[in-house]
């Protein structure tokens, strides 16, 4: 994100706060950016940082031209720094280092931004040097912290800090980041639905256990529609050995919604809507046995059937009252 009217798009809320304070000079001494994976954090400390240097700034818009933008861009501006982990974890070193810089004078001005990423991961020793760091700003200094892990820094450090608080992505926004790590556009689609939480949802490219799972869902779609009496023989003896706890059953009851919504898509003529592309020809044999009717009440059953997973009911018990009551 190269300006703050695209990053409005991700990020409303923060972002409009963030333009505010730049437009009325108000800008805080400390942040704390809190949000999940690929909601934006960095990309808002770079922007942040450009919109304090930059010298041809448009209301609150930095130019991305001039020399400041440029280096920031770079990383070699000489009054921005960036604190990254050194293998685990941000060190105390690493945090005494950035001390000792911040005594000397700007290079080019009084402005200086530290920049720290994953701060949750520092270590006691680097969170407590810091918590020093901040209780005696600069006046020109600006602290911009980045986690997803917002649990993990200080209270004290929290409480120094104006927090601003990322919107997860959503599924849109999910799905085209995963493509753009070249995961496939129906995987894309399917995880990004399954698990909007960018990190989960890439791990899930690799996953043997969903994939199996995916191809158990369809077993149990065709069972359902042409061989009902085995229903029963293969839940217990495959579907519950697969998906063995409640998270995991909960992920399959997912997963089977997602499929009788797909047919609710396909007869409705919203193909483009499809989660499962790539079983478009069992898609549409299972628009033959299952009428719209039909699809709704079963959509209200696995939802009936998630509930019960809440409420302590057997997950085995669950399931099986499920296929049952689908099957009339």
């Amino acid at each position: 994100m190269r300006s703050w009217s695209n990053m409005i798009e991700r990020q409303p809320i923060a972002t409009k706060m963030l333009q505010q304070m730049l437009v009325r000079k108000r800008v805080s001494h400390a942040y704390l950016i809190q949000g999940d994976k690929g909601t934006g954090k960095e990309a808002i400390g770079y922007l942040l940082a450009k919109s304090l240097f930059c010298k041809q700034i448009d209301n609150s818009e930095p130019c991305n031209q001039c020399h400041d933008c440029k280096r920031i861009d770079s990383g070699n501006h000489p009054d921005v720094h960036w604190i990254r982990p050194d293998g685990a974890s941000i060190k105390k070193d690493q945090i005494a280092h950035l001390q000792k810089e911040f005594t000397y004078t700007g290079m080019e001005s009084n402005q200086k931004v530290y920049l720290i990423y994953h701060a949750d991961l520092m270590t006691t020793n680097a969170a407590n040097r810091l918590l020093k760091f901040l209780e005696e700003p600069s006046r020109k200094t600006t602290a911009i912290l980045m986690t997803e892990n917002n649990q993990a820094i200080l209270d004290t450090i929290k409480s120094r800090c104006q927090i601003l608080t990322l919107k997860p992505l959503s599924p849109q926004s999910v799905q085209q980041l995963l493509e753009a790590d070249g995961v496939s556009r129906e995987n894309a689609r399917l995880f990004s639905v399954v698990m909007p939480n960018l990190e989960q949802a890439m791990k899930l490219d690799q996953d043997e256990w969903f994939a199996q799972a995916r191809s158990l869902m369809v077993q149990l779609i065709g069972i359902l529609q042409s061989n009902w009496d085995e229903t029963l023989f293969f839940i217990q003896k495959q579907w519950m050995t697969h998906f063995s706890d409640r998270d995991k059953l909960n992920l399959g009851l997912d997963l089977l919604t997602y499929w009788f919504k797909d047919l609710i898509y396909l007869q409705l003529d919203q193909q483009e809507s499809l989660v499962y592309q790539s079983y478009l020809t069992e898609l549409e044999k299972a628009t033959w046995h299952w009428s719209r009717q039909d699809i709704v009440t079963i959509l209200a059953l696995i939802l009936e059937a998630k509930k019960q997973l809440t409420q302590n009911v057997h997950p085995t018990l669950v399931m099986e009252k499920l296929v049952l009551q689908m099957q009339r």
